[in-house]
């Protein structure tokens, strides 16, 4: 079990360590973030102290049998107390009244977290137990109402969560929707999978019945997939539109590779620092980049002829406009291309005509003209990098 749980405890810490990759420099003075990320670091903390070879080491180190059971439920109550103060953040409102609301679940958690520690001191639980200390002792005085108070605690930020989600999920689109229906799911889980055995299984002890796989078998796994479903809630909105980027900048990388095996011979800008790996993004931007500086060297080399010719044929066979100027212009960047591997002199007159890739923003013109380099076939790249006409 304690593998599961450290697991739970890793994913918890990617996720906490993704958010404060991806946040902004004033992330640290953002109550949201700092909330959020308080709540998933609790949440490693309790499966780390939940796990029995953590148990028995803190059981060890303090020379307290069960010390680690308080331990545990003190840093799950923290826990619950970050969730609500996570949605009272997320809510938000006038800084006085989040304040005073953030002051009061902090107030009842704290008096909560003392209630188990008090409970624990007057308890009479000598008996180590590392992975079934709630049904051992759910007839233990003390430790019976220790047990419920953490159960319960708990229960009221899970349902909380579950509310608000419900509410705002209705109310928002897109990835933050999306992130709140993972968050309510995970919620869920807990309250169904976790919380529900844990209870069951508790008051099977009371009526005399042993359910104890229902706590130490079921329980874990089903806290631990909870886990995974908040963190992905938590993420989705801040990694997905980064990741969605990236992809789509590799395609574009790629799309863009006709038309720069035409003119990187033009280019003059400078090459990237080396580096072992660099973003795709990163890789997109310098392509770009290059590119337009090789289409400000051959600018000289562009013949109106070739372009109003290649127009005039494209209109004949009847591509729309849009698709007709593309062709002109690819018509009209291989042949300065040709002209100018070739060693020969730019034209006397150099056409002043701006391509469609310069006058829109981004890589959507530059993408538009390679693809349509790629589907001509009156041009043939040579190996080195020339270009010559070949029969239609």
């Amino acid at each position: 079990m304690s593998l599961v749980v450290y697991l739970a405890a890793a994913v918890f810490g990617l996720t906490c360590a993704v958010l404060f990759r991806r946040r902004p420099p004033t992330a640290p003075r953002d109550p949201l973030t700092v909330s959020t990320c308080a709540a998933i670091v609790l949440g490693s903390l309790v499966f780390v102290c939940a796990a029995p070879v953590t148990l028995a080491a803190v059981n060890d180190l303090t020379g307290i049998p069960n010390f680690g059971a308080p331990l545990t439920y003190g840093v799950l109550s923290a826990y619950s107390c970050s969730l609500l103060v996570l949605l009272i953040n997320w809510r938000g409102g006038s800084p006085e009244r989040i304040r005073r609301l953030t002051l009061r679940a902090v107030a009842a958690y704290g008096v909560l977290i003392a209630a188990i520690v008090a409970l624990f001191t007057l308890a009479d639980a000598h008996v180590e137990r590392l992975t079934d200390l709630d049904t051992y002792y759910a007839n233990t005085p003390y430790m019976r109402e220790m047990i419920v108070l953490y159960l319960l605690g708990h229960t009221a930020a899970m349902g909380a969560t579950c509310v608000v989600c419900v509410k705002w999920g209705r109310e928002v689109t897109g990835l933050l929707r999306a992130g709140l229906w993972l968050i309510l799911a995970g919620a869920l889980l807990d309250l169904v999978g976790f919380q529900a055995a844990k209870y069951t299984a508790v008051v099977a002890r009371w009526a005399g019945h042993d359910l104890d796989v229902l706590s130490t078998e079921v329980a874990p796994p089903m806290a631990s997939l909870a886990a995974l479903l908040f963190s992905a809630g938590f993420v989705l909105p801040r990694l997905l539109p980064p990741a969605l980027a990236h992809w789509h900048s590799v395609e574009d990388y790629r799309r863009l590779g006709p038309l720069w095996s035409r003119v990187c011979f033009a280019s003059t800008a400078p090459k990237p620092p080396s580096a072992w790996w660099q973003s795709p993004v990163d890789r997109l931007r310098w392509r770009e980049v290059s590119i337009h500086d090789a289409l400000l060297a051959l600018a000289p080399y562009f013949d109106d002829r070739i372009r109003d010719q290649a127009l005039d044929s494209a209109l004949r066979a009847g591509r729309d406009p849009h698709e007709a100027r593309l062709a002109a212009e690819a018509a009209m960047v291989s042949d300065a291309a040709r002209r100018a591997a070739a060693g020969r002199p730019p034209l006397v007159t150099p056409s002043a005509y701006r391509l469609y890739a310069t006058e829109v923003p981004g890589t959507g013109g530059l993408v538009e003209l390679a693809q349509t380099l790629a589907r001509s076939t009156h041009v043939t790249v040579l190996a080195e990098g020339t270009v010559r006409a070949t029969p239609g």
